[in-house]
């Protein structure tokens, strides 16, 4: 098991990489912008409703959390321009060694397919290099174009945990997806034993005779 950070994962003109400094007033206006957008899928706080921490404190509590090795937050960078976050939280260590990934993307970059590959940049890197074991995604099922994304990657579903998590200002259904690292091995014969870009490749594998993007 190997946790790095600063860490930067890349697939051509995608790139994952940390929040920085710099990135505060394209990230404040993005969010901004797809305020509509996101509203129905942004967690909420049961007691104080929908209040985002100011730039500069997510990005120190990102910080801390990723050295920290519980959490590997990145900024999806699409052609040099910020487009949304990836993250992986919480990551558990021990005979769990696992972690919940989430996503959002700019209205203007979705069904480009996108978040598929930023999620399969992710999910190979979770366990090839941090030698986690399984991977999970939790979906609202009203979030039909999420429910595509892991469709697409290949997770299994797996049911419903009601009530699950606090979002747009109530308790929410929630549909759980999940891929092990013994699936992608097993579902990637060109690397045996070792998971490499096992996701990603079976990915654009299946892109180049699937041209739907999600």
């Amino acid at each position: 098991m190997v946790h790095t950070w600063p860490v930067t994962l890349r697939d051509r003109e995608l790139v994952l990489r940390p929040l920085q400094r710099r990135d505060r007033s394209a990230f404040e206006a993005l969010r901004r912008r797809n305020d509509a957008w996101l509203r129905p899928w942004d967690a909420t706080d049961p007691e104080n409703g929908r209040v985002r921490p100011p730039f500069a404190t997510l990005r120190r509590w990102s910080e801390r959390q990723a050295k920290e090795g519980t959490s590997l937050p990145l900024a999806i960078v699409v052609e040099g321009r910020l487009g949304g976050q990836i993250t992986a939280f919480p990551i558990l260590y021990g005979p769990q060694r696992s972690a919940v990934l989430g996503y959002w993307i700019d209205q203007r970059l979705a069904g480009r397919g996108i978040v598929p590959r930023a999620a399969a940049l992710m999910i190979d890197h979770l366990f090839a290099e941090m030698g986690l074991h399984r991977v999970e995604v939790t979906v609202r099922p009203e979030n039909t174009a999420s429910i595509r994304v892991v469709q697409k990657l290949g997770l299994r579903p797996e049911g419903l945990r009601r009530s699950a998590i606090h979002v747009d200002g109530a308790w929410r259904d929630h549909l759980v997806f999940a891929l092990t690292v013994e699936e992608v091995v097993a579902g990637h014969p060109g690397h045996p034993g070792h998971p490499g870009r096992g996701v990603l490749d079976r990915l654009l594998t299946q892109n180049s005779s699937d041209t739907r993007p999600a």
